[in-house]
């Protein structure tokens, strides 16, 4: 009996023993699972960092063609595509001018200016001289160049006339004190003008311009003072623009980056058919424009892209740029081929253009067009992407912006030709850079609205600045 107790002593200190082994062993394997947790949490928040740096790598590019990234800001391959891809369908017609097309083609003048006559003076057989010989013609043809440019001095003598009543009579603005005997014509100032803001050439390259082909020589301080000169001038002109901005009922509206000595503003454009006013403002904000046309805002009819800023301001009613939701939809299209919706919404939207086009006068009640969009936005994309989503949240947003053209044949179904009234403004910038001054950036706005106004109503754009002289 005593050994059997002794037994039983011994089982429970091996019992023991083994309990604090397994113990042991169990707080081992409890920190190890906690230390794989902790791993794998760190996994898990590095796997999704790699997949999204991946995301750009795996998802098209994004493009002019496929969202609002501007040209300048595409990848090389897809500018080398759009620029040597058309993104019409193919008609089946051959190339070049179609059966039926009347050609155009220079034609002669009745009365040239120099005529020249063009004859041989020696046999190119015997060498005979044939000057004596009257030659018998043969055809004619007519060459147009320019003569050379030469600058024209004009002497101008200001006279006085003193009255029997001894009154002095001057039909002249008194000479400024200090200033040059020798200034430029309107023709230079707005030669250079032109040059300046219409077709965007830098001052330093103005100057050399000027020096070569007009042999003229003109510092680029005197070029800067003579476009400031001529913005003094389109006050009058820019205050007309806007008054009858004001006055009309629909207006397209856009903005982009304008750097200004250094830091970024934003240059703004309201326009019209017939006009256009670019001016710049210190932010992109609605204050903006409320600032600039105040109540006027209530009774015009907005065309925007989908920039907050436009639905924060009290407008009779808003217009969303089509194009802009197409390229969107275009987007959506390249990351999933096999989807459909985005597709569908485009169909949709097309036809709606189309139905416009084909009756471009006529008032088309828009009721039924939300109704095929509604049942669009109603289904479930869960599926697919989170891109799919975003956009229709969007697109839920402004639904009520979208067919607004239909019920007004006034209004545009997108707003390029405020994209293409602004882009003036891109080109400088991508010339030269950057706007060195705050007077410069303004003088390039207001005397691009005036050149723009020319060119909407067929007239020239450098006639117009010779007007404001």
């Amino acid at each position: 009996m005593e050994q059997k107790v002794i037994d039983i002593s011994e089982s429970l200190a091996t019992l023991i023993l083994e309990l604090a082994e397994m113990r042991k062993t169990i707080d081992l394997q409890h920190a190890e699972i906690c230390s794989l947790n902790r791993n794998v949490g760190k996994l898990l928040k590095e796997n999704k960092a790699l997949k999204k740096r991946l995301e750009k790598y795996e998802k098209p590019s994004k493009d002019s063609g496929n969202s609002s990234t501007p040209p300048s800001k595409e990848p090389l391959k897809s500018e080398v595509e759009r620029r040597t891809k058309s993104l019409r369908e193919k008609t089946g017609r051959p190339v070049g001018g179609q059966k039926g097309h009347e050609g155009t083609t220079r034609k002669t003048v009745d009365t040239p200016d120099v005529i020249e006559n063009v004859s041989s003076n020696y046999c190119k057989e015997c060498g005979r001289d044939l000057s004596d010989i009257e030659g018998e013609l043969d055809h004619v043809t007519q060459e147009v160049d320019l003569p050379p440019v030469m600058p024209v001095y004009r002497e101008r003598r200001f006279y006085k006339k003193v009255c029997t009543c001894g009154c002095c009579n001057r039909d002249y603005s008194p000479r400024k004190r200090g200033g040059n005997q020798i200034t430029f014509g309107k023709n230079i100032r707005a030669i250079a003008t032109y040059l300046s803001v219409v077709q965007c050439i830098p001052y330093e390259r103005l100057q050399s311009l000027f020096s070569d082909m007009f042999h003229l020589s003109i510092s680029q301080g005197t070029l800067v003072n003579i476009v400031r000169d001529m913005m003094e001038k389109s006050k009058p002109a820019i205050a007309l623009i806007e008054r009858l901005l004001k006055e009309s009922p629909v207006v397209g509206l856009d903005e982009s980056g304008c750097y200004t000595n250094g830091k970024l503003n934003w240059s703004w454009i309201a326009q019209t058919t017939y006009l256009t006013l670019v001016f710049r403002g210190a932010g992109r904000g609605a204050k903006v424009l409320e600032d600039r046309f105040g109540d006027a805002l209530k009774s015009m009819t907005a065309v925007t892209d989908r920039h907050s800023a436009y639905f924060a301001i009290d407008f009779l009613a808003n217009q969303v740029c089509l194009a802009h939701l197409l390229r969107n939809l275009e987007y959506l299209n390249d990351i999933d081929k096999k989807q459909t919706w985005a597709k569908e919404v485009q169909a949709l939207l097309r036809e709606a253009i189309h139905e416009r086009n084909q009756r471009p006068a006529d008032i088309i009640p828009k009721q039924s067009w939300l109704e095929r969009l509604d049942e669009l936005l109603k289904k479930n994309l869960d599926t697919l992407r989170k891109e799919f989503n975003e956009l229709k949240r969007g697109i839920l947003k402004c639904r009520d912006h979208i067919f607004n053209f239909l019920e007004n044949p006034a209004i545009p179904s997108d707003n390029n030709a405020s994209e293409r009234g602004i882009r003036k403004l891109k080109v400088k910038q991508k010339i030269s850079g950057c706007f060195r001054s705050e007077t410069g950036a303004d003088a390039f706005h207001a005397l691009h609205s005036i050149t723009d106004t020319a060119w909407k109503n067929d007239q020239s754009p450098l006639n117009a600045l010779l007007a404001l002289i």
